[in-house]
């Protein structure tokens, strides 16, 4: 089975990642061992996508606030918590306050 993303075919998680921002995510998070030379590039070309798409970032925003709320207990590997016994004593508290 393949999967697409408009007419892109997306083989892996990384695919996804680079289709739904427009960028590889390398782009923005950097990668290890990287010149401080390669480093000042590639924040200028990041700081030239920005200003050539203003929305990106709320875009991107959007995008993963839907990811979560669609796959959030899969992607965060929430469980309930079990609730406490009701078997547990309280404090008692009598008498005026001082």
């Amino acid at each position: 089975m393949h999967t697409y993303v408009g007419p892109h075919q997306a083989v892996s998680v990384n695919d996804f990642i680079e289709l739904a921002l427009g960028t590889p995510a390398e782009l923005w998070l950097g990668v290890d061992g990287e010149s401080e030379a390669e480093r000042a590039a590639r924040l200028d070309a990041a700081r030239d996508i920005l200003a050539d798409n203003p929305g990106l970032p709320d875009d991107v925003t959007r995008v993963v606030a839907e990811v979560i709320e669609a796959h959030g207990p899969q992607l965060f590997n929430v469980v309930p918590l079990a609730r406490p016994a009701t078997g547990r004593r309280r404090s008692s508290r009598k008498g005026a306050a001082a």
